[in-house]
């Protein structure tokens, strides 16, 4: 169902490849359907990266992305059980008390293949660092979700001094121009693209995807216990994902053309 640049989107009853403890298994997606909102992300030009940034934000660039649907909010631990127990299958950092405890709360903890696994299972999956930065910034080039300037009380950061993650939504004020939440701050957020720190030199003007070396994987937005610089909508962050982190979330995308 599409409608007004929302769409909410039902798993089908398909196969997908889930990762797991270094081998492939096929699990069916979720049956019946998961819902979940999505704000579809318009084809085009958009600005990425920034030139007073740290080194590998820079040159900004114009880059062009297909038109996709990119989650709304952060993936919960509702969703992250639900996939646990449908498949069986057992994550390394994330515990499933929490999805009682906490169930509207960011997944945290996940592992970069264990992240990737659950987008494939429901369908989708995760966005590249150009898909997630114009989610984040739409196409003007701002430095935050919602203007140039750093708001108090937009992001969940240090500044905040919450200490940790709260609830998905809850700081509308700090949506993107296309009403993504949560893009700053809260939890740091996997992307799909390996990390190259000098990508934006060479990589393509459309559809980039990242290198094809993978050493270690993109993180995208800043979290709960970083400053607000980290929380700008161009900064680049990685992690080799070889321990959990319980400040790293994510969210997904889908495809809508090709």
């Amino acid at each position: 169902m599409r409608k007004a640049g929302i769409l909410v989107v039902q798993s089908v009853a398909i196969l997908a490849l889930v990762v797991s403890c270094g081998g492939r298994v096929a699990v069916p997606s979720p049956t019946p359907p998961v819902l979940s909102v999505m704000v579809v992300v318009p084809r085009g030009w958009f600005l990425m990266g920034d030139d007073g940034g740290r080194e590998s934000s820079r040159p900004q660039r114009l880059i062009r992305v297909d038109e996709f649907a990119i989650d709304s909010t952060e993936v919960t631990n509702a969703a992250v059980a639900r996939f646990v127990e449908e498949t069986s299958t057992e994550l390394e950092g994330w515990d499933v008390s929490q999805a009682k405890k906490r169930p509207d709360h960011p997944a945290v903890g996940l592992l970069w293949r264990e992240a990737d696994a659950f987008c494939r299972w429901a369908g989708k999956r995760l966005p590249t660092e150009a898909e997630w930065e114009k989610a984040a910034r739409g196409t003007d080039g701002r430095r935050y979700p919602w203007g140039n300037a750093w708001e108090a009380g937009r992001a969940n950061t240090a500044e905040s001094g919450l200490r940790g993650v709260a609830e998905v939504g809850s700081f509308p004020a700090g949506a993107s121009p296309l009403g993504v939440l949560d893009m700053a701050g809260n939890a740091a957020e996997w992307v799909a693209d390996a990390f190259d720190p000098a990508y934006h030199t060479y990589g393509p003007d459309q559809n980039p995807s990242g290198p094809d070396a993978v050493l270690d994987h993109g993180l995208r937005g800043g979290s709960w216990a970083a400053p607000r610089e980290h929380a700008q909508t161009f900064f680049r962050d990685s992690s080799h994902s070889v321990r959990p982190n319980l400040r790293v979330g994510f969210r997904c995308v889908r495809s809508l053309e090709g």
